[in-house]
């Protein structure tokens, strides 16, 4: 058994051991530490990369079988928190779990050589010198310590969506990205979609002309019970519910929280930041936008009777210095959608695009009240080929895997990936932006230079949090 390793003495290792760590840049694992300069093992065109798994539940074991088909991938450690998922042991996952989570449980089939090493703490593994990189599919409120600390370790990394649980975080991680040497991505996965690159280089060109409206809509029918009324209880013996917790404030196991349906507490995540960042940040690449002016959110738990702490239904407008208007709708209380599953609308003066992940339609506007102009464009229909496997997060197998292979590219390469730091930050503040109107029922003003609200002393409260000892951003 290994000596547990608290994040000082993490900190102290990378600071006063650092050319025997093997790691690369200038990284910051909380303020005033110090600045590392290293070596990083120089990766071939035909070498392999060595990846560390940090979380490999539900998400991470999809993304580690992403990974996994990788021709240039070697896997070579995992880490988490709960014993079952790390030995990759699906006969000791509790009953209970598999029974009410189902397909959320990973089967965990894989064969995996003993070469492959184990870690219950992330610190850990990121002290180990033969990983290259690291992949971390983590409850929300995990991301930035576990990509700071990945950075200040000299790894590359592949971080899951959101990038943060807080603007804070985010900034925090950004300027550690900006400091250091490192190739970070954002699972943004629809980054890697040939759809939306097409789209993301024609629409701002002025495809259907100037757009003034946009929208995106998440559906998912929770009611009547959603994640269920549950007391706390001891959690399973093999489940470390203080590390899972972190820096949050402590507070009893309960099994409606973890390990899955987390996401549906404010405390470690939400569902506009879980699924809806990924319209949001495709709505911005879209419209070439970098952050709203302002924003407002109307909503509330209306009818689901459940333990969660966010929305049942939730709908939040953006506005735009440009003259546009974005909206994302929320809907756990009902089916049906405004627009097929996993489109966007974008409404110009020449047309209305409607596009999904694999195909859009355009539609040629007509002339109103007293025009009498005749169709500036023709309908257009685009359609890529259908044989793609629908993810539980709502994106396609082909294009997560195209980021994936991207990142692995760029750590070979050194060049700037797809879904960097930045972007990643940016579509995940406005999702925060939204959680936080709808926390202050405010039409709050954003300014995106200072990452502030200008209006609103309240809502600048809900840009940080305080951490739990011994954890420090």
């Amino acid at each position: 058994m290994k000596e547990k390793t608290t994040r000082r003495d993490f900190l102290k290792k990378s600071s006063i051991a650092a050319a025997g760590l093997s790691i690369s840049g200038a990284g910051f694992a909380s303020k005033g530490a110090p600045v590392i300069d290293t070596k990083q093992r120089i990766i071939g065109a035909n070498d392999k990369v060595r990846v560390g798994f940090i979380g490999v539940g539900n998400r991470g074991t999809q993304l580690l079988h992403l990974f996994m088909e990788q021709p240039d991938c070697e896997v070579a450690a995992l880490c988490d928190v709960y014993q079952p998922y790390v030995t990759r042991d699906y006969s000791t996952v509790l009953d209970r779990y598999k029974k009410d989570m189902g397909s959320r449980i990973p089967a965990m089939d894989e064969n995996f050589p003993k070469s492959v090493k184990q870690f219950k703490d992330y610190r850990q593994l990121l002290e180990d010198k033969n990983i290259d990189a690291v992949c971390i599919a983590t409850p929300d409120h995990w991301h930035a310590l576990q990509t700071i600390d990945a950075i200040n370790a000299g790894k590359d990394v592949f971080v899951e969506k959101p990038l943060s649980k807080t603007i804070a975080e985010g900034r925090r991680m950004v300027e550690v990205g900006k400091s250091s040497r490192q190739i970070i991505t954002v699972g943004l996965n629809r980054r890697g979609a040939p759809t939306f690159q097409k789209l993301a280089k024609e629409v701002p060109a002025g495809k259907i002309g100037k757009i003034t409206f946009a929208s995106a809509c998440h559906v998912s029918n929770m009611y009547p019970n959603g994640i269920g009324k549950l007391h706390s209880e001891t959690p399973p013996k093999d489940f470390d519910w203080d590390m899972w917790l972190g820096p949050r404030a402590y507070r009893p196991y309960q099994y409606n929280i973890a390990p899955y349906m987390f996401r549906w507490w404010e405390d470690y995540a939400n569902q506009i930041s879980n699924n809806g960042v990924h319209y949001l940040d495709l709505l911005r690449w879209l419209l070439n936008e970098e952050a709203p002016i302002a924003v407002s959110a109307h909503g509330g738990k209306y009818v689901v009777d459940d333990d969660r702490t966010i929305p049942d239904t939730m709908h939040v407008t953006y506005e735009f210095k440009s003259g546009v208007l974005v909206t994302l709708s929320i809907l756990e209380a009902s089916t049906s959608s405004f627009i097929p599953y996993g489109f966007l609308e974008l409404r110009g003066t020449k047309g209305t695009l409607y596009t999904g992940e694999n195909d859009y339609r355009i539609t040629p506007t007509s002339a109103g009240q007293f025009q009498t102009w005749k169709p500036m464009i023709e309908q257009e229909d685009y359609s890529l080929d259908k044989d793609d496997t629908l993810l539980i997060d709502g994106s396609y197998k082909n294009s997560a895997f195209r980021l994936i292979r991207n990142f692995l590219d760029c750590v070979k390469s050194r060049e700037e990936p797809w879904a960097t730091l930045e972007i990643g930050h940016r579509s995940t503040t406005m999702a925060h932006l939204g959680t936080i109107a709808m926390m202050t029922r405010e039409r709050l003003e954003w300014d995106a230079i200072n990452e502030r609200f200008t209006n609103s002393d309240i809502a600048n409260k809900y840009l940080s949090y305080e951490y739990r000892k011994p954890w420090k951003l």
